[in-house]
């Protein structure tokens, strides 16, 4: 007898435990109440209608396709591949409102972007800002630093924190709403697929704003 392991015949068990047949399974509505599904229907249907999905592969798309009325409790995801980055979901907000307060997170951005947000205090659009980047951001975005930093002592709006971050996020409340929005894109346009989700509620804009203020920063 050969010590050698085929791996063709000897791993081969079908000829040593043949299959069993299975019984047929009763269709769902033959079986006992006590076994069927206990998935809410009703509950996913509900669900199902506060929540809109939707693609853009330009920040332009992207401007076409978020509603311009955004409701109490809804979320809108969507999936980006194109000049979007995470700056193009706070223009869909801010087509809508002013906001008294946004903070925004992220662990690098551009310098254009820093541009945009001092147009936006300017013009009033944003009354208090808060900025939180990562510990990379200081040292290796030297100059984009030097402008967050002018702009925040020009305009008196509101705290930099620098810490180990690499969330991208923004929080906000105006006169018609709060919000949150998530996104895997930094503020900084790139090529790549991301996503991202708006959510409208008091809630979500609570538990990032509690969790923020709670900062150290680096500098």
């Amino acid at each position: 007898m050969s010590d050698e392991f085929n791996f063709l015949d000897d791993w081969n068990l079908d000829d040593e435990q043949p299959a069993k047949e299975q019984a047929p399974q009763p269709a769902p509505e033959d079986m006992p109440v006590a076994k069927r599904s206990k998935r809410r229907h009703a509950a996913c249907i509900e669900l199902s209608e506060r929540y809109l999905y939707r693609r853009a592969f330009s920040e332009v798309s992207l401007l076409d396709i978020i509603p311009k009325e955004l409701e109490e409790g809804h979320s809108v995801h969507v999936i980006t591949a194109g000049d979007v980055d995470s700056l193009s979901y706070l223009k869909c907000v801010l087509r809508i409102q002013d906001l008294e307060h946004c903070l925004f997170s992220t662990w690098c951005m551009a310098a254009e972007d820093i541009l945009q947000f001092d147009e936006w205090i300017t013009q009033g659009r944003i009354r208090k800002l808060d900025a939180y980047v990562g510990e990379i951001f200081p040292t290796s975005y030297k100059v984009e630093w030097k402008m967050l930093q002018d702009l925040f002592k020009d305009h008196q709006c509101g705290r930099i924190a620098v810490f180990r971050n690499h969330s991208k996020i923004y929080a906000g409340t105006g006169p018609k709403f709060a919000f949150g929005i998530e996104t895997s894109a930094n503020i900084n346009t790139n090529p790549r697929t991301e996503n991202g989700c708006i959510t409208i509620g008091t809630e979500i804009y609570d538990f990032y704003k509690s969790y923020f203020d709670g900062i150290v920063s680096f500098v």
